[in-house]
């Protein structure tokens, strides 16, 4: 848990910046059916949503690392504040859109703003010391995940009465978001700053320099896996509940919260334990074979009670993903901050365009037969960090060892593959 010695303004922004974002973004999920039917005159809205989910997928892949790298070049509070100006005139468009057409180009601009969620990790690595990274990232993806629970439920309530009201108020809270920001939001990247050339708009420029960064391969491709893996209970958990333990939306929706809490909980007051205990990479690990017990669990639960106990080592589980942005964040300069947090934002993405079509198709082909093998296939993938992260392990050695000779006699570099 973040200490109170080192709570200060610009951080308290930063999480209540995530914390509204998540709120607008999360209030408009569960009207979006409704109001695809008001505007196509269509029952069945099925194959729109997926396509809704893609392209907002699609835009974040796109446009994360450009954000990021952006930010490195004109400092993060202009990014910032630009795509959450764009984010509350979309949502007032989308609000009043007469067309499905309108709909989708609503859908477009919004995942171009929502990719600002790497501007505001950069912000964050900027204010954090290394020691700091991990539980201060844990503090944001709380912030971001209680979001998500207060914006679904809210957006429920306010969508009973219209399913256009959501919009309007994701338009409010984006603007409040927007002068929290304005008025309180500091500029923090005073590092050097890193020119932005016509190369930087191709998304998968970034991949290739992430990928070539020295002792950071291991750690991207693991991040990778459990974008891969996390596509699972993201996809199917609605689906699965409702086929094996016979939800009603009710029950659906209080699993998500329930979950939601409970992950929040987690990031918030038991990543920095950890990792001050066993440092980034033991409590990656640690939570690597937590969660991956979670995903075995699943696939064996048969009572509709079951699923609530298994959130316990799910949001526990969680936990590996900030212990691994600050492994990363901490291998790179403070000038290169954006384009890596934009870049994980991308490949997140582009695993979320991917897998959901992947994870229904399989659950689809096998639910007859054995219902739990999608749970079963998440834990595998699980189990392919392991063996990344000890060659990782041995290799990052090995360049640190490069690394460290190489600034003490400068005459050495070259001499070593």
């Amino acid at each position: 848990m973040i200490s109170r010695s080192s709570i200060n303004r610009p951080l308290l922004v930063i999480l209540a910046t995530a914390t509204l974002d998540a709120v607008g973004m999360g209030l408009v999920l569960p009207i979006l059916p409704s109001l695809l039917r008001e505007v196509s005159h269509e029952t069945e809205v099925a194959e729109h949503f997926g396509y809704f989910l893609a392209v907002y997928a699609l835009m974040q892949f796109v446009f994360s690392p450009i954000l990021g790298a952006l930010s490195d070049r004109f400092g993060r509070r202009p990014i910032l504040l630009a795509s959450l100006a764009g984010a509350t005139v979309d949502y007032l468009l989308m609000t009043f859109a007469p067309t499905l057409g309108w709909l989708y180009a609503g859908r477009v601009v919004a995942g171009i703003t929502g990719a600002n969620m790497a501007v505001a990790t950069a912000y964050l690595a900027d204010i954090s010391a290394e020691d700091e990274r991990a539980d201060r990232y844990g503090a944001l993806n709380a912030c971001f995940g209680l979001g998500f629970v207060i914006g679904p439920l809210l957006g429920g309530v306010i969508g009973a009465g219209s399913p256009r009201l959501p919009f309007a108020a994701a338009a409010l809270f984006n603007g409040l978001n927007f002068l929290l920001a304005l008025v309180a939001l500091p500029e923090s990247h005073e590092a050097e700053r890193k020119a932005f050339t016509l190369p930087h708009l191709n998304p998968f420029r970034s991949l290739r320099w992430v990928f070539g960064v020295q002792g950071l391969f291991s750690f991207v491709l693991v991040y990778w896996i459990l974008c891969c893996a996390d596509q699972v209970p993201a996809t199917i958990w609605v689906i699965y509940g409702e086929d094996r333990y016979h939800w009603d939306t009710r029950t659906v929706g209080l699993s998500f919260a329930f979950y939601g809490l409970l992950h929040s909980g987690a990031q918030a007051f038991l990543t920095g334990r950890l990792t001050q205990r066993w440092g980034n990479r033991g409590t990656l690990v640690i939570a690597l074979l937590i969660e991956n017990f979670g995903y075995l669990l699943m696939a064996v639960a048969t009572q509709s009670w079951m699923p609530f106990a298994i959130c316990v080592p799910l949001a526990i589980g969680g936990i590996a993903t900030p212990a691994l942005q600050a492994i990363m964040s901490n291998r790179v300069g403070e000038d290169q901050q954006g384009e890596l947090q934009g870049t994980l934002v991308s490949l997140l993405s582009l695993a979320s365009i991917a897998g959901p079509v992947l994870v229904t198709n399989f659950y689809e082909h096998t639910k007859p037969t054995l219902p739990g093998a999608v749970w079963i296939v998440g834990a595998f993938i699980y189990l392919l960090c392991f063996p990344i992260l000890w060659h990782g392990r041995r290799r990052t050695k090995q360049d640190d060892g490069v690394l460290n000779e190489a600034l003490q006699d400068p005459a050495s570099i070259g001499e070593h593959p």
